[in-house]
C-alpha cells in the first residue's frame, strides 16, 4: 500500500480524509485509483493530457517527481505520496 497525502482544498472530494491508502506501481496509477474514489480529484490533479496539471505539485518520499520519472515513477509498498498546490503570490 501506498499513502497518499491529501491537500486541504481536495479533501472534501474525499470524505474529508487528509491521508489515502492505495494499492498501486507508479504515481499514474496511485492517482487513477484516488480517482475511482471521486473522479473529480483526479481531474483536479491531472490535466486533459495525463500529465501533473502546472500548479501541482506531487512528490514522493519529500523528492519531487519532477527530478524523478514523473507520472511514470514507480512506488513501493509504505512509500507516501504528497499533492501540495502550488501558492501564487508573493511579499511586497
Amino acid at each position: 500500500m501506498v499513502k497518499v497525502k491529501i491537500p486541504g482544498p481536495l479533501r472534501k472530494l474525499v470524505g474529508g480524509k487528509d491521508e489515502i491508502e492505495v494499492e498501486a506501481k507508479t504515481i499514474k496509477e496511485a492517482i487513477e485509483k484516488l480517482g475511482e474514489i471521486n473522479p473529480e480529484i483526479k481531474a483536479r490533479i491531472l490535466d486533459e493530457n495525463g500529465e501533473v496539471r502546472r500548479f501541482i505539485n506531487v512528490y514522493l518520499n519529500n523528492e519531487d517527481i519532477r527530478f524523478l520519472k514523473g507520472i511514470n515513477t514507480d512506488v513501493k509498498n509504505g512509500d507516501e505520496i504528497s499533492i501540495i498546490p502550488a501558492i501564487a503570490g508573493g511579499i511586497k
